[in-house]
């Protein structure tokens, strides 16, 4: 086995079950690991701290334990059944009207560098971490053994997840089951309909981490004029028609985006009915439009994936939640987000203050939004709380 040792009083955040070990912290290697080779990790006086995937990188260690076990077919099984188990009880497991949550959320389930999403039947995994893509076929595996029959294929989408770097040929496709080719099925949603496509949708194929919110959105809308910015396949789009809203506008750069949630919004609701998908630049649609909603949403991607970047995504976000608080009709409902983890909820908070400053409107907060429960945050890894959201009555 791989030897880690680091320097001394390094070791206090192992002690706080943080699961990340930092290349400054390391004295010394004991052999010569690959990427994603196990690797165990002790303290400067030899005391056995924790054991986890080596990697290249600031990220040295990503821990799987801190406990000498292990990590056998047996392991992976416990881990996902313990990954189930939360999700039984957040009552996802079970429910007629939702077939789509996540089962591992990486370090807030333990399994850190992993996500596993659930669509139906079938599991797609993504591994951002060469150790998870290496041990890709146990966790496999350990999927068949959880779900038994309900499970009827597993599909890596790896690829484009792993670190750029790391040579490891991962091409994307079924470990188990499926179809070769076939990447889509209709998923429900609070018993709403979707297209999903796992192959060649973003991330997974859908963003499971706003079906609360996107519940939130639908008992806002009644009789609203809707405006749903960065809309992907819109989610928020059909949920506010779902909640009886006069008119929804999806916006979105990606003409293939907006085509597919013209789809969404087909499979739920009469073609065309009081919607409208626009293929537009959401900063120059903002600026160009003149129209006021009653009910805004600012999903945006993440504008900061780390923190060198941060202070020209302030300045981006700031921008646009200024400019919708702007144009907002009076009396209107804004639900602004950031899933940009190396963005505080403290900062984001700040930003949305100085955009309503810079509007000169009356703000109040009605909610303050998160991550839901297939997203855990592990208590020791307090960065996974990456989802921040805002919901603003704007006078």
């Amino acid at each position: 086995m791989n030897r880690i040792f680091l320097k001394r009083g390094r070791e206090e955040s192992l002690g706080r079950k943080h699961p990340w070990v930092f290349s400054g912290a390391i004295a010394r290697m004991d052999g010569k690991p690959a990427e994603g080779d196990i690797v165990d990790v002790y303290s400067s006086e030899g005391e056995f701290l924790a054991r986890g995937h080596y990697q290249i990188g600031s990220i040295t260690v990503r821990v799987l334990t801190f406990s000498p076990e292990e990590i056998t077919p047996e392991w992976w099984v416990k881990r996902m059944r313990a990954a189930y188990d939360v999700r039984c009880a957040a009552g996802l497991t079970e429910n007629s009207a939702t077939d789509c949550y996540r089962l591992v959320h990486g370090e807030g389930d333990n399994l850190p560098g992993l996500v596993i999403d659930i669509y139906g039947d079938t599991a797609v995994v993504q591994a951002h971490s060469v150790g998870m893509y290496v041990s890709r076929h146990e966790i496999c595996s350990a999927l068949r053994i959880v779900y038994g029959d309900r499970l009827r294929a597993v599909y890596d989408k790896s690829s484009q997840t792993l670190p750029y770097k790391a040579e490891t040929g991962a091409v994307d496709g079924y470990l188990y089951g499926g179809s070769d080719g076939v990447t889509e099925r209709v998923v429900t949603e609070n018993g709403n309909r979707f297209y999903v496509d796992w192959g060649s949708g973003q991330k997974t194929g859908f963003f499971l981490d706003q079906r609360e919110n996107r519940e939130l959105v639908k008992r806002y809308s009644m009789g609203c004029t809707v405006l749903n910015t960065f809309s992907y396949t819109g989610g928020f789009s059909v949920y506010a028609m779902a909640g009886g809203a006069a008119e929804v506008v999806s916006v979105d750069s990606s003409a293939i985006a907006v085509k597919l949630a013209e789809r969404n919004v087909e499979l739920n609701f009469e073609f065309g009915a009081r919607h409208v998908g626009v293929t537009a630049d959401v900063f120059d649609y903002l600026k160009e439009n003149g129209r006021r909603f009653d009910l805004i949403i600012l999903d945006p991607p993440a504008f900061a994936k780390h923190h060198k970047v941060l202070g020209n995504a302030t300045k981006g976000y700031t921008r646009l939640n200024a400019r919708a608080i702007s144009q907002i009709a009076p009396g209107g409902i804004l639900f602004t987000f950031s899933c940009s983890q190396a963005v505080s909820s403290e900062l984001f908070r700040t930003m949305v203050f100085t955009a309503a400053a810079i509007a000169g409107r009356n703000v109040r907060i009605l909610h303050q939004l998160t991550q839901p429960a297939d997203h855990p945050v592990n208590i020791y890894h307090p960065e996974g709380e990456y989802l921040k959201g805002l919901v603003l009555y704007v006078e």
